[in-house]
Parts: structure tokens; sequence; C-alpha cells
């Protein structure tokens, strides 16, 4: 810690300063760094799954594959315009490119067809869905900006359905998953 000085000085009149202005450690709109975090992270997976869902469309060989992708281009198209508006107003950019493990997910289904690209779309599915709803609820649990815990309930809400539906696939489809 500071003891004495300038750097102290300078640190209290900063703090001074932000308490006058009403600037928060929370940032622009209330959003703490976690909250920018999740958002960031929520329309980066959101865009991965609208990519995949394509890729489902093009790629899928059951009815059942195809249609769950068409959702998947559908409701994560929705979610990430909402989720696009909450982070203009939290101050971030909303970003255009998608998680790394998206990216090898994507990769990998690339090389595969028929029966083999709609078990392995469906496992990606199963995992990734179940990860999204575990974080969906620890934001909805942590955050205290009123816009992105709705935002992310209504988010959670889609997310639990969608795993409810991949889920339906995989039995009827008999692919395991964890």
């Amino acid at each position: 810690m500071f003891r004495s000085g300038p750097i102290k000085g300078a640190m209290f009149g900063l703090i001074g300063m932000a308490a006058l202005l009403g600037v928060s450690a929370r940032g622009q709109g209330g959003a703490s760094a976690s909250d920018k975090h999740f958002v960031r992270d929520a329309l980066e997976g959101g865009n991965a799954e609208i990519e995949l869902g394509h890729m489902a469309q093009d790629k899928g060989a059951s009815d059942d594959v195809k249609q769950f992708g068409q959702k998947m281009v559908d409701d994560h198209t929705k979610m990430n315009d909402k989720m696009s508006q909450i982070a203009t107003q939290i101050g971030i950019t909303p970003p255009s490119g998608k998680p790394m493990a998206a990216t090898a997910t994507e990769a990998k289904l690339k090389v595969l067809s028929g029966d083999a690209f709609d078990k392995s779309y469906i496992q990606a599915m199963v995992k990734d869905h179940k990860d999204d709803l575990a974080a969906f609820k620890k934001e909805i649990a942590t955050t205290s900006d009123p816009a992105i815990k709705q935002a992310v309930t209504d988010g959670a809400q889609v997310v639990a359905e969608h795993l409810h539906m991949i889920e339906s696939i995989a039995q009827k489809h008999n692919v395991k998953v964890n």
C-alpha cells in the first residue's frame, strides 16, 4: 500500500473525482468487468452456434439435426440481437468472432458427413449447451445490473430449451453424451 506522497495523493484525488462524477468501479451502465466478459463471451458463443447451425442444415443427415440447426440459427440470431444492445449499453463493441473451441469444433465437423456428422454435432451441442447453461446461471446469480440480469434470464430459458431438445435428439439417435 501507499503510505504517503504524491502517488497516494493522486490516488485519493482520482477516487474523489470519480465519486463526484458518479463513476463506480462497475463502470459504464453499472456493468462489472465480469458482466462485460460474460456478454462478450455470450455473443461469441452465439456467433458460433449460428455458424454451426448453418453447417447442420447443410451437412446433417437426419431431419431432426437439420431442424435443430435451423433453430440454432433463428434463436441465437435473436439472442445476439438482444445481447448486442446490452453490449452497446455497457460500452463494449459486440464481437464478430467466435471462441477458439468453436473453431476447433467447426474444423472437426467440416470433414465429417452423414451419420458421423450428426453424432459429432449432437455431442458438441449437448456439451456446449450444458456449459452455456451453467455460465448463464452463474451470471444470473452474480450480476447486479437489472438489464443484464433480464437478458441473461431470458437467454438461460432458451439455452435450457435447446439442451432439452438436443438431449432428446441424442437419445433418439442413440448418441452417448456425458
